[in-house]
């Protein structure tokens, strides 16, 4: 009888430390598990960093450039721009608040409706500026600079894109998906952009530039109005 109550005493000493190590470990990966969302965090942070200062220097350059060749699609490539540096601050002050959930939840709905009027901003202004054009005949004027710059935009905002979805996915944010969403849309942008300028340039086709921008407009729509009810939540 001795011998067993031995026996059992000393397995249960030798269990004592796995339990030990067990409970050492749980906190430890749960700190590991709260660094790798900081960091991701921050990832994010530093994405809307970036989008916010090229916006602004791209939305500047384009109104410029626009203004000085008298080119609509230029000027209205650059208001285009401000819509995202709207969007990219909305995300920065969302991604400022992840730490408490109430507040992150209360951020993300806010957010969500700022990403979605801004759809609906650019949806309104690209529908006023292509049947303007139409009705007017205005064809894209002629600008080097402004074929360079939106070739930057096709090399640049799809990279932006990619990089925004993965942090959507990490952190699972529905406002971040919308905001990933309207830099691939000003992807699709510079390239109607690009492609009214060079075509007008090359072939006098000055109808191309509105007609492209027409057929964006519902697909616009219908994300500004995703967003604004809170649809965007299945992050890719």
């Amino acid at each position: 009888m001795r011998n067993k109550v031995s026996e059992r005493a000393d397995m249960s000493s030798q269990s004592t430390p796995g339990r030990e190590q067990a409970t050492f470990l749980q906190p430890t990966l749960i700190s590991n598990l709260e660094e790798r969302r900081a960091s991701i965090l921050r990832r994010g942070r530093r994405l809307e960093y970036f989008t916010i200062a090229y916006n602004s220097v791209e939305g500047l350059i384009s109104i410029v450039l626009g203004l000085m060749a008298g080119s609509i699609a230029l000027v209205g490539f650059g208001i285009d721009s401000v819509i995202e540096v709207t969007s990219g601050a909305a995300l920065l002050w969302r991604l400022h608040g992840d730490k408490d959930d109430a507040q992150s939840e209360r951020k993300e709905r806010i957010t969500l409706q700022i990403v979605g009027v801004c759809f609906l901003v650019l949806a309104v202004y690209v529908s006023y500026e292509a049947v303007t054009s139409l009705l007017n005949r205005e064809a894209p004027e002629r600008s080097v600079w402004g074929i360079i710059l939106a070739i930057a935009s096709l090399i640049v905002m799809p990279l932006l894109t990619r990089a925004k979805r993965q942090v959507a996915r990490e952190i699972r944010s529905a406002a971040m998906t919308a905001d990933a969403k309207q830099t691939e849309f000003c992807t699709h942008l510079s390239a109607i952009l690009l492609g009214g300028l060079v075509l007008n340039a090359l072939l006098g086709w000055w109808w191309a530039d509105p007609v492209a921008a027409l057929i964006m407009v519902p697909i616009i729509g219908k994300e500004g109005l995703e967003a604004l009810r809170g649809e965007t939540c299945c992050v890719e």
